[in-house]
């Protein structure tokens, strides 16, 4: 089962046992055609509809979908979704980066971003001196960065918060 939101307005529960698809509870009879990568030709009740995939994110599972010409955003959520939503470990929400903090104690012998900067997962932020090694730090996540408490030559503690995101 499947609970899908049309532009943050409309929700249905869409169910596909066996080859049957069923719309809150109703069974739907649809005659669906691929014409190209994306692109769809579906028949319901006599009508005709050209459906294309514009835009799909795995990770959020939204989709943006353009049907005879009108956009149309969805989000999608399974069974998985609705459970870790409620246990308060929702996937989308998991992804969202609010700060890097200081993996040891050690010297920050020089900082690579600078605040408004926008970083990319992997980018180098810091570069810390901890038992006379170098570590950079790394960004965890896409993000921009708003606030970095820290200067160069600052000694700091485990956990000291080093970058902060938007």
């Amino acid at each position: 089962m499947y609970t899908v939101k049309v532009n943050e307005q409309f929700e249905y529960k869409i169910e596909d046992q066996q080859g049957v698809i069923s719309v809150n509870g109703d069974p739907v009879i649809l005659d669906i055609a691929a014409v190209a990568d994306g692109k769809f030709h579906v028949l319901h009740e006599n009508k005709s509809y050209n459906v294309e995939l514009v835009d799909a994110d795995p990770l959020t599972k939204q989709q943006t979908i353009k049907v005879n010409g009108t956009l149309y955003h969805l989000d999608i959520a399974d069974q998985y979704d609705s459970l870790l939503k409620q246990l308060g470990m929702d996937a989308a929400l998991a992804a969202k980066v609010h700060e890097v903090k200081a993996p040891m104690p050690g010297l920050v012998l020089k900082i690579v971003a600078a605040e408004g900067d926008e970083v990319k997962k992997g980018d180098n932020l810091i570069i810390l001196e901890a038992m006379k090694m170098e570590n950079m730090i790394k960004s965890p996540a896409d993000g921009k960065i708003k606030h970095i408490p820290v200067a160069q030559g600052d000694k700091i503690e485990k956990n000291t918060v080093l970058i902060q995101f938007h």
